[in-house]
């Protein structure tokens, strides 16, 4: 039986974990494409699609602090299934979105899906460790980060494709089913998802135990590296912004701007299982990390000056192969670095900076998307990555990761 799929058979709460995520993902993506495609439709603007983006990633930034500490100290399996139930009862409120007048309304709603979302990563990227032996910890991470290539593909795709034949709002009624199935799943988790704690151990106050996981990073070089590496393609995140706008351009309308977001993620499912191999060479992992960045600013600079719309979708593809290779090398790292005692919190904090870097380049998008030509912004999002990666390599040269892994 091959590697992954004996791990899916054998580890029975590993695979009820790595099924919520594809459900979760997919119903993420069963809200944003048709949301991104009907909200231009209803507002004859772009800038409402950044917006939303913005909350997406802005709000989650705000609460995932708080949401590292709180996976830290109660039963993941818990703030799992209670993320997915207060996601669902938000997510219908899309269904009001009708009118120009009502734009607004989607902007909040999406802002409180973040908020249970944000709950949600850390507990479950946390949990990760505790429900695969330590040997399979690096297939457990590549599988676990093709979950969210896999949903993009599938859910961007088919999220775009129904929006056009059915309607937007049939597809938030499938993401609200979605996220009950999820909440189901991660109710059936039966072993414990984080290391027993000392029942004598006094219980720390948020905010110092926000210090504590600050102080650690801030204390470690190494850590300080990985948990600022996903940062180089979130500054490059505005591009999402503008792929319904570069769809209608080549004149693909809704089922264009889908397959953009479906080969993003095809891009981010095929990247972690070709790179896995380098999980089992630490020295590899930074280089790789900067190699990563890097290749993702240069497909972006040249989407920018081509004109041809299949090679776009191609470029699409290769800049988000390296930014799904970077999310997993990184988390891998990051997980066999930290101990499960900080690790929500870490995981909260890598979390943190990736989002607010999303949401600036995000609303620096919103800012200007009405007033420049869509190849001039994807244009800045590809050179802004570019020169992040060069500067964080720059930094990081002279550290490497060749000791052995220290899960515990």
């Amino acid at each position: 039986m091959p590697p992954l799929l004996s791990l899916l058979a054998r580890q029975p709460d590993f695979r009820r974990l790595f099924v919520a995520e594809l459900v979760v993902f997919g119903s993420d993506w069963f809200v944003m494409v048709p949301l991104l495609v009907l909200l231009p439709e209803l507002t004859g603007s772009g800038t409402w699609g950044a917006f939303v983006l913005a909350a997406d990633t802005g709000v989650t930034a705000l609460v995932l602090p708080y949401a590292g500490t709180i996976a830290d100290r109660l039963d993941r399996r818990k703030v799992m299934i209670g993320s997915n139930l207060a996601c669902l009862g938000v997510l219908l409120l899309l269904l009001f979105v009708r009118t120009p007048g009502t734009a607004w309304l989607a902007i909040a709603v999406v802002g409180g899906m973040a908020v249970a979302k944000g709950f949600y990563s850390p507990a479950a990227s946390a949990a990760l460790p505790n429900v695969v032996p330590a040997d399979q910890l690096g297939l457990a991470t590549t599988l676990g980060g093709s979950a969210w290539g896999t949903m993009a593909v599938l859910g961007a795709s088919l999220g775009g494709i129904l929006s056009a034949v059915l309607s937007p709002y049939a597809c938030f009624w499938i993401a609200a089913a979605a996220l009950a199935g999820a909440a189901l799943l991660a109710g059936r988790i039966r072993g414990p998802l984080q290391a027993p704690r000392d029942a004598g151990e006094p219980v720390t106050r948020a905010f110092t135990a926000i210090g504590e996981a600050l102080r650690y990073i801030a204390g470690r070089p190494t850590v300080r590296a990985l948990v600022t590496v996903k940062s180089a393609v979130g500054l490059g995140n505005g591009v999402l912004t503008v792929f319904p706008l570069l769809a209608a351009v080549y004149g693909a309308g809704p089922i264009g701007a889908g397959l953009l977001f479906a080969l993003r993620g095809l891009g981010a499912l095929v990247g972690p299982f070709a790179l896995r191999p380098v999980l089992t060479r630490r020295a590899l992992l930074l280089p790789g990390l900067a190699l990563s960045m890097s290749t993702y600013g240069l497909a972006y600079l040249g989407v920018a000056v081509l004109t041809w719309f299949p090679l776009v979708l191609l470029l699409v593809f290769l800049a988000h192969f390296a930014a799904g290779s970077n999310w997993t090398m990184s988390n891998y790292a990051l997980q066999t670095e930290v101990p499960d005692r900080l690790r929500g919190r870490v995981f909260a904090t890598d979390l943190m900076l990736a989002t607010l870097a999303i949401s600036i380049s995000q609303l620096g998008v919103a800012a200007v998307v009405d007033t420049l030509d869509e190849r001039v912004i994807l244009a800045g999002c590809g050179a802004v990555t570019l020169l992040y990666a060069v500067g964080w390599w720059l930094a990081t040269r002279r550290l490497s990761l060749t000791s052995a892994p220290a899960v515990s």
